[in-house]
């Protein structure tokens, strides 16, 4: 399933550009700030995480949502345990509010729809969605998870995702591992995305 793991990181990536953002020098200057390891879900071996780099990663491909926007004004980090367990933030500055609300709209329906659309795009993969509600933070955020099962190799995957909103700065979480739904730190998760938002313009 790493090919699998590898493309959904993918997908959150290519969903997540816009167009350049004219700023005064001063404004170029200020940045939305990122998690810390720490920040992460607890897990049985200390998080790591990367320095933030400029655009989307490398492989921003099309799964789960569209391939249209650039990458400009877009920014993310990636982290990682001993144990494969990964996640990724991704955060965007709109040109103005209203573009962000819809690149929310966007993700969330991406999210949504993400594991019919693996299913018929990977015929035998067991691939479900769900939503897991609202996270009370400024502008909104919400959370989804993908829990996938190939029975011709016998993997199983957990995903979770959330999308939250802050003016004109959108940022996207995720995180995944080996294992089910069950297995899953939801709570946990909803508090990271939490504290992902309010860090952002803290």
């Amino acid at each position: 399933m790493n090919k699998l793991r590898t493309a959904l990181a993918a997908t959150a990536a290519a969903a997540l550009g816009l167009a350049a953002l004219a700023t005064g020098p001063a404004q170029a200057a200020a940045q939305p700030a990122f998690l810390a390891a720490s920040q992460m879900p607890p897990s049985s071996t200390p998080w790591t995480a990367t320095q933030i780099f400029t655009g989307v990663p490398e492989n921003g491909g099309a799964l789960c949502a569209p391939y249209k926007i650039p990458a400009q004004n877009t920014r993310y980090r990636e982290f990682n345990t001993e144990l494969d367990t990964n996640g990724v933030q991704i955060t965007t500055v709109a040109r103005t509010e209203a573009d962000a609300v819809k690149l929310v709209d966007t993700l969330r329906k991406s999210l949504a729809g993400c594991g019919p659309l693996l299913q018929k795009q990977n015929p035998g993969l067991k691939a479900v969605s769900a939503a897991h509600g609202k996270v009370a933070v400024e502008e909104g955020a919400w959370v989804y998870s993908l829990d996938t099962a190939d029975p011709q190799v016998g993997n199983t995957d957990i995903h979770l995702f959330s999308v939250g909103r802050d003016g004109r700065t959108v940022t996207f979480v995720r995180w995944g591992q080996m294992g089910d739904l069950k297995d899953a730190p939801l709570t946990a998760f909803k508090t990271t995305t939490k504290t992902a938002v309010n860090k952002l313009w803290s």
